[in-house]
């Protein structure tokens, strides 16, 4: 379905057409008709599937429909997002939809002085892009009036809702004015979530583009069975056979991050580190760098890693399981994004069995084993990690490396030798970091 058959405005669909866009995704198709006649919208889609123009394109034609100056110190549009990566990158991606429109845009978030968003508050703005924590502590200061906000949208509410914003986005949310329009924008549909959109949508609009909590059908998702004191002698492992590039990788915890990076600068590995300590000048330096090619691989912790959008990121490493499984959505959802293919790759202690196996229900998936020589399971291990029970959902073909290389896990058959044949579908090329240089010189 073509842009050009919703009505949008010449300077819309002109800047439209500079982002490289076609056609619209299926969640636009759905979400963007009931969104444009100002109806309340839960948008329930993959990161990646087009999710912020399908809300925002609908705001910025409404916006050129009712055309109004804004007094001072208030707003028209307020989006409310999680971190303040995620702040930036939308006010990047919607200043791309309105470069044709004469708006007032900023993006205020927490990690730097108040003093210097208070002019750009005072100022008045067509459109707010905020984390609610600082907006907050903005209007308890009266630095800004919510009750002329005509457009509420909560983007990755699941987030909100994990992170413990939800109550303070709820007394920004009573601020707005009375009639406002509400998009509420997730990844995954939880019970929380459900309840949120009962008390602040009204007769909304649901769309799902696909079965709700799944990840996209581009991504390969493939497990490495390791024990927990060998992930880093497997990592750097087959850092080396595949020699992956811009890899995304996701450890539990901010030592185990610092651990990996210590490893990897004592090789050639160009590599980066983004975690929740890390300064914003730092974290904004590392996300470039990676998203440039400059660096091959970035190691994160969840929340660092949530403003960083690259079309065609082909890996995301989970060298720890999350805890819950929407966070392994959201996780690889940075991979295989608007159709293009992504390889998910998780190194599983037999402790993080029970984990894999709320993922594999989540995603209604067995995902496919590998064991790599070398760093196979005892027996007694292999036998703890598949005591878990599999999700009774049929799993997606699996990948041909996959089959090429499990062992068996139990029995008499598990001590047979696994076969080694070739890994291409998660392989790029061999050769390491020494290749990793070469292309780069090239």
């Amino acid at each position: 379905m073509k842009f050009e058959s919703l009505g949008l405005a010449p300077e819309l669909l002109k800047a439209i057409e500079a982002c490289g866009y076609r056609e619209m995704t299926p969640v636009q198709e759905q979400a963007m008709v009931p969104a444009r006649r100002g109806q309340d919208v839960l948008i329930n889609a993959q990161t990646g599937t087009g999710k912020t123009a399908a809300f925002a394109l609908p705001i910025l034609q409404q916006l050129i429909d009712k055309p109004r100056t804004v007094a001072p110190g208030k707003a028209r549009v307020l989006i409310l997002t999680p971190t303040r990566e995620l702040a930036e990158q939308l006010s990047e991606t919607i200043g791309d939809y309105a470069q044709n429109m004469a708006l007032n845009m900023t993006a205020i978030y927490g990690g730097i002085k108040m003093d210097g968003q208070v002019a750009k508050l005072r100022a008045g703005l067509d459109i707010l892009i905020a984390t609610p924590g600082r907006l907050l502590a903005h209007t308890e200061n009266n630095h800004i009036d919510l009750s002329e906000v005509e457009f509420v949208v909560l983007d990755e509410a699941d987030r909100l809702l994990d992170m413990g914003f939800i109550d303070d986005a709820r007394q920004l949310i009573v601020q707005t004015a009375k009639n406002h329009q509400t998009m509420l924008v997730s990844a995954t549909i939880t019970p929380a979530l459900n309840e949120l959109a009962h008390k602040i949508l009204k007769n909304h609009e649901e769309i799902r583009v696909s079965k709700a909590n799944i990840t996209a059908e581009t991504v390969e998702h493939v497990v490495y069975p390791v024990s927990e004191d060998r992930k880093l002698d497997l990592f750097m492992a087959l850092l080396e056979e595949h020699n992956w590039y811009q890899i995304l990788v996701f450890t539990g915890t901010k030592k185990q991050a610092e651990h990996l990076l210590e490893r990897l600068k004592k090789t050639d590995v160009p590599v980066a580190l983004c975690h929740g300590d890390t300064r914003q000048g730092q974290r904004r330096r590392a996300l470039a760098d990676f998203k440039s090619a400059k660096i091959q691989v970035l190691i994160s912790t969840e929340v660092a890693a949530r403003g960083l959008d690259i079309d065609s990121l082909d890996y995301v490493l989970n060298y720890n399981l999350p805890y819950l499984p929407e966070d392994y959505v959201h996780r690889v959802g940075r991979t295989g994004r608007a159709g293009k293919s992504g390889h998910a790759i998780s190194f599983v202690c037999p402790q993080e069995a029970r984990a894999l196996m709320r993922i594999e229900r989540m995603i209604g998936e067995n995902i496919p084993r590998i064991y790599k020589r070398g760093f196979e399971l005892t027996e007694a291990d292999t036998l703890r990690e598949t005591s878990v029970p599999k999700p009774k959902t049929k799993s997606r073909k699996k990948p041909a490396e996959a089959g090429k290389s499990d062992q068996p896990k139990s029995g008499k058959s598990a001590q047979a030798k696994p076969k080694r044949k070739s890994r291409k579908s998660i392989s790029s090329r061999a050769g390491g970091a020494k290749n990793w240089k070469a292309r780069k010189k090239r």
